[in-house]
């Protein structure tokens, strides 16, 4: 394959992200978020590309990028209400800020033999990846039916001699409430257990809403937070991927640190998952937050939240919707009645240009249709409350989806850990997910497909999805002319 032009090069790369949800709009309704500034967005792309080739490895071979980092980490300890001798650092993402939370709280106790962690069922999943990969059992409880809360008396039940660490949203990413964080922690910090709260997704904006009267105190002014992780490239509105894990003391960051001079080469030195990263996600995050400025922030949250408020009114005038629970910030989690299905909403809103997040059902908890409200999108309120109309009465017309009764049995006679090649095909092939050439093909309408994945079990679900994931990340069978007259 010899070199394409800069000129070839653009041109596929505008074509294949034709097929992309549009990142910019507030059409897009997880995923990414839009403050509608354009001059901080550019400003973002180029600092993304000048700092893109500086490595974050070593913080004594590039100081800028931890002159940047100390200044993001102590403007979010003043947000955060953190205390004197608090620390942090910047992490790829929500997950990642996770993933050090549960490793820190685990290797600070190496006397518990099998350590354990008590989770809302409304806690992320990224605490069970982290759970799974640090063999930290995840203890769940179950939240309030009604405001989609944590309990705090049941997860004050839960903690026992084995638990390293409580969990508390705010909000929570699947129905926007905060759980009630001083209860919780006032829980763990009685037991002597550390407590996190997971505020990836809000914490860059509840700060700015501190005016509403009937927000729950989260930060680190709650006695017993800490740790709290909150991320940048979400209410922040800046590149992907940055977040913020903070601690209440370097004390307990410390366990998250990694260091290995077992070998002939350089000493590794982490204070985070990764070693070498790129140093141009922060640096752009850094110039995002500088331009902006908190007053700029202060807005922008108040324009979201705005546009939330204004989506919850339109929901409450649609007679088959409603809320699974009030917001507390700037996301929505929307449920049908029995005449139609959220699955199918979803469909209609796509097919009108809004990209909406289907939320399976969980326990007694209902599938949901999810809204994430960014700053940009209070300019398309009207336009969204008519479409998700418009999508509801389709849907209604339509009737609830059900699987095919053929799939369904098909499916539910798989056993995931016994899923082969041959027998995800036949069931892709029933689905109707198969190409002419046998290839993996997605449908176009995702309601039936996801109707399906409602009724299996979690197991099972996860296997399926896993298989199918498998196979569309695959290479093709065949090379794939990536630049047209090119060899």
């Amino acid at each position: 394959m010899t070199g394409a032009s800069a000129d070839e090069i653009l041109t596929r790369l505008t074509a294949l992200r034709t097929h992309d949800v549009p990142t910019h709009g507030g059409r897009t309704l997880a995923y990414v978020y839009d403050s509608g500034l354009a001059e901080a967005d550019a400003i973002g792309r180029e600092v993304l590309g000048l700092f893109g080739s500086t490595n974050g490895l070593d913080p004594t071979a590039f100081p800028s990028l931890l002159a940047m980092e100390q200044d993001l980490v102590g403007m979010a300890g003043e947000l955060l209400d953190a205390p004197s001798g608090f620390a942090g650092v910047a992490t790829s993402g929500g997950t990642e800020s996770v993933l050090l939370a549960v490793l820190a709280a685990r290797d600070a106790r190496p006397d518990v033999a099998a350590p354990r962690m008590v989770l809302p069922t409304t806690a992320h999943a990224a605490f069970h990846k982290a759970a799974h990969y640090f063999r930290v059992e995840p203890v769940l409880v179950d939240v309030d039916p009604k405001t989609k809360q944590a309990d705090p008396d049941a997860m004050a039940g839960a903690i026992d001699d084995s638990t390293v660490l409580v969990v508390a949203s705010a909000p929570s990413y699947a129905h926007g409430v905060i759980d009630p964080v001083d209860r919780i922690a006032a829980a763990a910090k009685a037991a002597g257990v550390r407590c996190h709260v997971d505020a990836c997704i809000g914490g860059w904006v509840l700060p700015f809403l501190d005016q509403e009267p009937a927000q729950e105190p989260w930060t680190f002014a709650v006695d017993g937070v800490t740790s709290i992780s909150v991320d940048l490239h979400k209410y922040g509105y800046t590149p992907k991927g940055v977040s913020l894990l903070l601690h209440r003391s370097a004390d307990l960051r410390r366990t998250h640190f990694y260091a290995s001079a077992a070998w002939p080469g350089y000493t590794m030195l982490n204070t985070t998952m990764q070693s070498t990263k790129s140093g141009g996600p922060l640096a752009a995050a850094w110039a995002v937050v500088r331009h902006i400025g908190l007053d700029g922030y202060r807005l922008l949250a108040g324009r979201a939240r705005d546009a939330t408020l204004a989506v919850a009114a339109a929901v409450s005038d649609i007679p088959q919707l409603s809320l699974a629970a009030q917001p507390d910030s700037t996301l929505l989690a929307i449920i049908a009645d029995e005449t139609c299905d959220v699955f199918t909403i979803s469909d209609e809103l796509l097919a009108r240009g809004w990209y909406a997040q289907p939320q399976l059902s969980f326990g007694d908890l209902p599938a949901t249709l999810h809204l994430s409200l960014s700053a940009v999108t209070l300019d398309s309120v009207r336009d969204l409350a008519r479409d998700l109309g418009a999508a509801t009465d389709a849907a209604v017309a339509a009737g609830p989806v059900a699987p095919a009764e053929e799939l369904l049995v098909a499916a539910s006679s798989v056993d995931p850990a016994l899923l082969d090649e041959e027998t995800l095909m036949g069931l892709l092939s029933v689905a109707g997910m198969t190409g002419s050439n046998g290839s993996l093909a997605l449908p176009e309408r995702m309601a039936p497909l996801n109707a399906l994945l409602d009724v299996l079990p979690a197991e099972l679900r996860e296997g399926l999805l896993l298989a199918v994931l498998d196979r569309l990340t695959r290479p093709p069978a065949s090379p794939v002319e990536v630049m047209p007259g090119h060899d």
